[in-house]
């Protein structure tokens, strides 16, 4: 799913094609993306873009008349700048926005339709599509310290959930928590002070990095090798390789569709996770997967 980091990259990315542009048609060739009845798609057509920003992993692009287009690309939805008019042909193509420089498309892999479409009338509708996280760059330690510890869970569970924090899913998480050498499993409420601001800045450090990452591949262009595995990462997606801090060899918690990676000596002081209790633990704290909790919460 993209994270905050690519959002923010496919945000600057259309900035500098669509702001200021008229859009000149939309052309849906997916009925199941759009989640909202009123107002239609169709209102956006012939009014200017405004405004574009991200809330949570959405990416919001507001029009003339305080009209806002959000689209949430789940696990599988990517966006792709095209040249203007580009037929839409395949399965995956979902939505092309015409604009005069080109053509935005979304496309989404696989037969399971989650990316999502609503349309927004006003700030209040737009407010209402947003879960209510913190935001990670722009907080205090005051602050990213009370949405810590404002309930009781796993600091998987807590870094994920969009209504405590916005933006973070599954990759960014794992790659925060090792860079706070912190458990997955470390309940938020018995950190101490000193592991809350490691924490904190392992989350602006970490988020701050990969964005520099994402730009500088995009170099000017649009962001097209969006993905949840990267060449760089410490943990995510690297089970069974070494840790590039002490070599040890990366492990992972599986639990239903969730897969979370760590190193057990820099994060668990040596312990492997994997128990009865700690079964019983993520029954009782995860979801079934990251994508459910999302989807639960946005619809």
């Amino acid at each position: 799913m993209p994270e905050l980091p690519d959002i923010t990259a496919y945000r600057e990315a259309l900035e500098a094609r669509v702001l200021g542009a008229v859009l000149e048609q939309a052309r849906l060739n997916s009925p199941f993306l759009v989640r909202s009845l009123a107002p239609p798609l169709n209102e956006a057509v012939g009014r200017r873009v405004v405004a574009l920003r991200r809330i949570g992993k959405r990416i919001a692009m507001g029009f003339e008349g305080e009209l806002w287009v959000v689209i949430h690309l789940m696990i599988a939805g990517r966006l792709h700048w095209k040249k203007r008019g580009v037929k839409l042909a395949r399965r995956n193509d979902l939505l092309a926005f015409d604009f005069s420089a080109g053509t935005l498309t979304l496309t989404e892999a696989g037969t399971q339709r989650r990316a999502s479409l609503h349309v927004a009338a006003g700030e209040e509708a737009l407010r209402a599509l947003d879960p209510g996280g913190l935001e990670p760059l722009e907080s205090s330690l005051e602050e990213f310290t009370r949405a810590l510890q404002r309930e009781n869970h796993t600091l998987k569970r807590t870094l994920t959930d969009p209504r405590v924090f916005s933006g973070i899913g599954n990759a960014y998480s794992d790659e925060i928590l090792h860079a706070a050498q912190l458990s997955p499993i470390a309940m938020s409420q018995k950190l101490s002070a000193e592991e809350i601001a490691r924490l904190q800045a392992a989350t602006r450090a970490t988020l701050e990095h990969w964005i520099a990452v994402l730009r500088r591949e995009a170099a000017g262009g649009f962001p097209e090798q969006v993905t949840a595995f990267r060449e760089g990462m410490a943990v995510h997606g690297r089970y069974g390789l070494p840790c590039p801090v002490c070599g040890e060899k990366i492990q992972r918690i599986r639990y239903a569709a969730n897969e979370t990676n760590y190193c057990a000596r820099c994060q668990t002081g040596g312990k492997l996770l994997a128990d009865r209790a700690l079964s019983r633990l993520l029954g009782a704290d995860w979801p079934r997967s990251l994508e459910e909790l999302e989807q639960r919460l946005t619809r």
